[in-house]
């Protein structure tokens, strides 16, 4: 049994289109098997709504009377700095920038109220937010300073453009040290007090599809409310690390880079959080169908909780220094459970990830292609697979007297 994306097209046209979540497709496989699931079922959706922090927006605000270069000069939107190095008048903010006065950890934790995820969620709202330039003034771009109010309506073009999201499972995180520690994983607590973990497991977009089939350059996606597009596969995209026999990688694998127009987008979908201690974020929500081509592509999205398996890492030592290995492994039916067994000790867990959301996109996207408003995309190209040879490799560190 086959289908091609363009078929699926067409009866996302004429109202024949069945689609199910990533939840429901378990029960329809246990009920009827894989090959009848397979025939039965068109597409199936997937969501996540977690922090992720390599994010950012860039957008173009026009050009001002008389005109002015932001290149090579100083820009700020709410006390956030904006990267200008693109052009006269394109900018580029990231979801972990911070205002230039804020005092970071110097009165440790830091709170770290306001970062570049906050600025593009009161971008995404419609508000008002205040842009300063100073710039050094050339003659065909003779304006030296510029102080005004922008506003996404006003801009030309206003892009979410994120080079790692989604990433495909992710570490258990606690604290084998005996003081509280404050991590992009949040506050751990000493002596293993707490485990917390960040994933949508069962729903999760690259855990239906471990192997990267029908997810690709070009598909199609929810982003942040609105439409968007993978455009590449993402920073720290790994897909060589271990997997289980059912192709799911036991620790942080691959990662996908997503673009999308921030005009479509809604607030509630683009969340700018504070890290205790740790900094500023985005959380992103971000929902992928996978189209059911065949048998073994159904069989992927089948997956159970039960079935994927990550590594329990201290925080406190092992992953700010590098040292690989891990304190065990747990699945994501036992992390949602809401304890864990660590070292012959009970640990409460917590989730980053919110898998209730995550739900509401899933279903959201369901709805959209139901409807006939939401048309999958084939994809142009694929991520590097396991088979590719692609790895994440570390920084491979030299004295600087090595270029001398």
């Amino acid at each position: 049994m086959s289908k091609t994306i363009a078929e699926i097209n067409e009866k996302i046209k004429t109202g024949d289109v069945v689609v199910v979540t990533a939840e429901e497709i378990i029960d329809i496989v246990e009920e009827k098997g894989i090959e009848q699931a397979a025939r039965e079922v068109d597409v199936v959706t997937t969501g996540t709504f977690g922090p992720m922090c390599s994010s950012g927006a860039y957008f173009n605000i026009g050009h001002s009377k008389p005109r002015i270069k932001l290149g090579g000069g100083e820009v700020y939107i709410n006390d956030i700095p904006a990267y200008g190095g693109f052009a006269a008048v394109d900018l580029y903010v990231g979801a972990t920038a911070l205002p230039k006065d804020d005092p970071r950890n110097k009165i440790f934790p830091g709170e770290f109220k306001y970062g570049g995820g906050h600025l593009i969620q009161d971008l995404v709202a419609g508000k008002d937010l205040r842009l300063e330039a100073v710039a050094y003034g050339t003659d065909c771009y003779p304006r030296k300073k510029l102080e005004t109010l922008i506003n996404i309506k006003d801009l030309n073009e206003a892009v979410l453009f994120n080079p790692r999201n989604v990433y495909q499972n992710y570490n258990v995180a606690v604290n084998l040290s005996d003081k509280p520690i404050y991590t992009y994983m949040g506050t751990l607590k000493p002596k293993l007090g707490n485990a917390n973990y960040c994933s949508a497991g069962q729903l999760s977009p690259l855990l239906n599809d471990p192997y990267y089939k029908t997810i690709g350059l070009g598909t199609k996606i929810f982003l942040g409310g609105g439409v968007g597009y993978v455009v590449w596969h993402g920073t720290q995209h790994n897909p060589t690390v271990k997997r289980k026999d059912n192709g799911i990688p036991q620790a942080p694998a691959g990662t996908l880079a997503v673009l999308g127009d921030l005009k479509q987008m809604k607030p509630e979908w683009l969340a700018g959080t504070s890290f205790q201690g740790y900094g500023a974020t985005l959380t992103v929500g971000i929902g992928v169908p996978i189209p059911i081509l065949n048998e073994e592509i159904c069989r992927y999205t089948a997956v159970k909780d039960e079935d994927i398996v990550t590594q329990i890492v201290d925080y406190s030592n092992a992953y700010p220094n590098c040292i690989p290995g891990s304190l065990g492994e747990a699945n994501y039916s036992q992390l949602k459970k809401g304890k864990i067994t660590i070292q012959g000790k009970e640990v409460p867990t917590g989730n980053l990830s919110s898998y209730s959301k995550a739900v509401e996109i899933a279903e959201s996207l369901k709805d959209w292609i139901g409807r006939g408003d939401f048309f999958l995309s084939q994809p142009v190209g694929y991520l590097p697979s396991p088979e590719s040879g692609y790895s994440f490799k570390p920084l491979k560190e030299r004295p600087l007297g090595d270029r001398l």
